[in-house]
């Protein structure tokens, strides 16, 4: 019983710290997403560029998943991909520096890139230390911290258009979540150098849910599923091309769009832990 405690009080631990990491990693890249439209359209890029820039950057972000994902499986290194993606954020902070719309592409989709090799790592890590608490109520206790971090992001852009009418000081201030999200990655690493022991029956889990992957073929309400998804995607515009045209139109000021960005973040944040605990429950029913 004290063993089962202890476990879970370190797992309880170890969410907290991704929390904390993904909270400072949203600071970074989620403030300089509320500002991209407007950023690039300031570098004199189009909306069309603004939308291919963006768009292929949440391509990227997503489809190279399936290799990041498919490396960590194979190899077992959750942490040097964890590692890697958050060192990825340093594009953020450097996107100060960008003399032209063209260089700010490139910061923009090596953002992307670095959230796309971390997150199948770190999902995985995180998987282990949920099952104490509950999937649903564990990821959605790292999802309500992140978005936390996604609310202040966003306001920090707010104040420095507000009092400085500069994205650049926007970008600097940046360095310092960046530089901390790296050093509590490190930290943890060192405290959790393998998660998977914070779960019960690693290896008996693992041999079981490899099994079913490599026998079960996926049901068509999977597909059906992944074909909702699609199709309800398609029909957004994404928030930088919104964003510069509510600029250039003039509908709303420059600052006032990243606090527009902060609000749909909080939105999402609330909604996080009720969604998990809701999930938990259905997923005990069945």
């Amino acid at each position: 019983m004290g063993l089962d405690s202890n476990k879970k009080k370190e797992a309880l631990k170890f969410i907290f710290l991704f929390g904390l990491i993904s909270a400072l990693g949203d600071i970074t890249y989620e403030g300089a997403r509320s500002v991209y439209g407007n950023y690039l359209g300031f570098l004199g890029a189009s909306a069309l560029y603004i939308g291919v820039i963006t768009g292929f950057g949440e391509f990227l972000g997503y489809a190279f998943r399936i290799l990041s994902g498919y490396f960590v499986d194979r190899t077992g290194k959750n942490w040097a991909a964890a590692i890697l993606g958050y060192g990825l954020l340093i594009s953020v902070p450097l996107l100060a520096i960008a003399g032209n719309w063209k260089i700010a592409a490139l910061f923009i989709i090596l953002e992307r890139l670095g959230k796309a090799i971390r997150n199948p790592g770190k999902d995985t890590m995180l998987s282990h230390a949920t099952k104490h608490v509950g999937t649903g109520v564990g990821f959605g206790i790292s999802e309500a911290l992140d978005q936390l971090g996604a609310i202040i992001g966003p306001m920090i852009f707010t104040l420095a258009l507000s009092f400085y009418g500069s994205y650049k000081i926007g970008f600097h201030l940046m360095w310092i979540p960046a530089i901390l999200t790296v050093a509590v990655v490190l930290y943890t690493r060192y405290k959790f150098p393998s998660p998977q022991d914070l779960e019960e029956d690693f290896e008996k889990a693992s041999k079981v849910n490899s099994k079913n992957i490599s026998n079960d073929s996926l049901s068509k309400s999977f597909w059906h599923y992944l074909l909702f998804i699609f199709l309800s995607i398609l029909g957004f515009a994404n928030f930088p091309v919104l964003s510069y045209h509510l600029m250039k139109q003039k509908v709303l000021s420059e600052a006032i769009i990243p606090t527009l960005y902060a609000l749909a973040m909080a939105l999402d944040g609330a909604f996080a832990v009720l969604v998990g605990k809701y999930y938990d429950k259905k997923a005990w029913e069945h």
